[in-house]
């Protein structure tokens, strides 16, 4: 097999690796750099391969090897709700910006979920890659998290998982069930957005709208009761529509006159925020908005607002004019 049909096959698994890489390490950026990572040692080592495994089984080995060896020496990335109590909407300051190696990130669905026959499958990545789940698993231990992702997501078995591992069977039903355990304690609820949902398009329908003419009764409406605002890296977070609607109409009030461009992150709806521009016409990013929808309405808001490596990444333009 000549060279660019050799990197045409290993191509067509980018997607999926880049789905599972980012499970593991719950960042994006560090999860294409991971997949590259994964195809170089690949090419490389093809002549070594011989075929006693399938490729995608041999490929996922490599990029769990990666993904090890990456969180040898990270901390455990989070949620701003997962690093204390909830602040106050009247707060004049969000605290001061943490490093992007602490956060969970957004990821493109394009970028994770790879394109499936079944509808059902699609579903199925969507779900596993939800903000709340991927900040679940960084809960695990990397091998047990390898181990729930192999197993629970990708439904392999348990022998494949030993093989890739290089353990036991009773060693890996012995990790997913202490894997199961942790997760059972977290809570991961979220609705995935399908895209035949027509009450959830209505409800991104009034969102929008409101968001847009920042009518803030009628925004607040769609939210839940105990519903949360972040904002990373920032770390002040917010809970419940009296609070949210403090904020945004005292030190959020910037957002005012604001435009949104829709997109797709983590399975679930999300906008490209464009505030007014602060010199001339037209709009700036601002956020990148990830929403987690239950039961009808809205039950956090995610503002991500590192736009300057996350637009590119969505595929956002730069600049509204």
């Amino acid at each position: 097999m000549n060279e660019v049909a050799v990197e045409e096959q290993l191509e067509t698994y980018r997607s999926e690796l880049t789905g599972y890489c980012y499970r593991m390490l719950g960042s994006a950026f560090e999860a294409e750099d991971a997949v590259q990572d994964t195809l170089v040692r690949a090419w490389r080592g093809l002549e070594k391969f011989e075929g006693r495994s399938a490729l995608r089984s041999w490929l996922y080995r490599i990029a769990t090897n990666v993904c090890l060896t990456m969180l040898g020496s990270a901390q455990r990335r989070v949620r701003p709700v997962d690093l204390g109590p909830a602040g106050s909407g009247r707060a004049t300051h969000a605290g001061e910006p943490l490093p992007d190696e602490i956060w969970i990130g957004p990821v493109p669905d394009s970028r994770a979920v790879p394109e499936r026959a079944d509808p059902a499958d699609v579903v199925t990545e969507r779900e596993s890659i939800r903000l709340a789940f991927v900040a679940a698993l960084q809960h695990l231990p990397p091998r047990q998290r390898a181990v729930l992702i192999l197993r629970e997501v990708l439904a392999w078995s348990a022998q494949e998982v030993a093989e890739l591992l290089d353990t036991s069977v009773p060693s890996v039903n012995s990790a997913l069930q202490r894997a199961r355990a942790t997760l059972a304690t977290t809570d991961a609820a979220a609705e995935v957005k399908r895209p035949l949902d027509e009450e959830q398009q209505a409800l991104l329908t009034r969102y929008v709208r409101a968001f847009e003419s920042y009518d803030l009764a009628a925004l607040t409406a769609l939210l839940h009761e105990d519903a949360t605002l972040s904002m990373p890296p920032l770390p002040l977070w917010l809970r419940g529509p009296d609070d949210i609607a403090a904020w945004m109409s005292g030190t959020g009030s910037g957002c005012r006159g604001s435009r949104l461009l829709p997109v797709t992150a983590n399975g679930m709806p999300a906008f490209g925020q464009y505030r007014p521009a602060a010199a001339g016409p037209g709009h700036e990013p601002w956020a990148l908005i990830v929403l987690d929808l239950s039961a009808g309405g809205i039950a956090a808001v995610h503002n991500f607002l590192d736009t300057t490596r996350l637009f590119p990444l969505f595929g956002l333009p730069p600049r509204l004019g």
